[in-house]
């Protein structure tokens, strides 16, 4: 079994960890299973890795977003914010110091959705770490000290790291925690991520790393973000058997044809116990605020459905529209009746094809 050791400063201390990659298939495997995000949470985490060198003249910008979003979770569950050793100081400017550690780290960009551990557990105290080598959406960006974000989150919280011999993202997994998953091919069935890889041999391997029974395939579409059309802007799963599904209204974009052939397979589709899926929508703005960061941007993504779960709250964006942002929060609240809907301006973040989703993580109570 490999290992490596590596020092992380927390809070001040320093401490000796090992980090221990485990291939998912010398573990025994079959009994873990990926909880639904709204589950009860340990804490949640957040990159602090915002750089002039990707985000240029934003960077201050998203920065000061993620300090929001930190502050807003900080609010209900405890949050873990990585950050550079020379911008510690800065990271707790923004994400303040209140139910939040900052764990000094290096760091590529914020997506941690995509480079973290994915948490599985096995329902009597057992729990894991599954990291999926992400190689950066395809080698499309920078990523060395990223990749190692995984295995990091798993020795800074003294969990297993499984290693899957899949290369993909967290924002590409939805699941409800019930043995379903929705999973869109365009970003897990693709040279760039898994050559030579058949639909039928990555389903079985995300079915063994995440302990599923069925995989819900939406199309997706290639080429036009960075992530090839990751899950978490088109579907998600509101408990079992309940789907929120990102609806695409303007004939103009390239989502439009895409989320309407999402919706015809969510409609008739069954989940792994065979029951139909109660399917909502919820479509982007048409009239956002006009900024900086969307002013000319192909890249902005102005999606409410990449939404963060957490205890007792919904973290939600917002995007100056007010109609379709009163939508959006009403949907929320009725679908998340015992959790407060907390919405935020996180254009900045947008700028660059994200959400709130794509730039937190969680670890679940176990």
């Amino acid at each position: 079994m490999p290992t490596r050791r590596t020092f992380i400063k927390q809070t001040g201390v320093v401490c000796a960890m090992p980090l221990i990659n485990t291939p998912l298939h010398a573990a025994v495997s079959g009994c873990f299973y990926m909880p639904d995000e709204g589950e009860k949470h340990r804490q949640a985490f957040i990159a602090f890795g915002a750089q002039d060198a990707i985000w240029g003249g934003f960077t201050a910008d998203v920065q000061a977003a993620l300090g929001r979003i930190a502050r807003a979770i900080a609010d209900h569950e405890p949050v873990t914010v990585f950050c550079r050793e020379d911008e510690r100081a800065l990271a707790e400017k923004h994400c303040g110091t209140r139910n939040i550690t900052l764990v000094e780290a290096a760091l590529d960009d914020i997506w941690i959705r995509d480079t973290g551990a994915n948490f599985v557990i096995d329902g009597s105290g057992g729990v894991a770490a599954v990291g999926f080598n992400f190689n950066g959406w395809g080698d499309k960006q920078q990523h060395a000290d990223d990749a190692q974000l995984a295995a990091l989150i798993a020795a800074h919280t003294g969990t297993r790291h499984l290693r899957s011999k899949l290369v993909g993202e967290g924002g590409a997994i939805e699941v409800d925690g019930r043995g379903t998953g929705i999973m869109t091919e365009s970003s897990w069935i693709n040279r760039n991520r898994n050559p030579g890889w058949s639909k039928a041999e990555v389903e079985a391997e995300l079915k063994e790393c995440l302990g599923l029974r069925k995989i819900i395939w939406l199309p997706g579409i290639k080429g036009k973000d960075i992530t090839d059309a990751h899950v978490d802007f088109y579907a998600r799963f509101v408990s079992p058997g309940v789907v929120v599904a990102n609806l695409d209204t303007d004939p103009a974009s390239y989502d439009h044809k895409v989320t309407l052939a999402h919706l015809e397979i969510l409609k008739h589709a069954t989940d792994a116990d065979g029951r139909p899926l109660q399917v909502h929508t919820l479509s982007p703005p048409l009239n956002p605020r006009n900024s900086k960061f969307n002013e000319g941007n192909q890249e902005f993504a102005a999606g409410y459905i990449n939404y963060l779960v957490i205890n007792g709250a919904v973290i939600a964006p917002e995007f100056g529209d007010p109609v379709a942002d009163r939508k959006a929060l009403d949907l929320l609240t009725r679908l998340y009746p015992n959790r407060t809907v907390v919405q935020l301006n996180i254009d900045a973040i947008a700028a660059g094809g994200g959400g709130i989703h794509c730039v937190t993580h969680h670890q679940p109570v176990v």
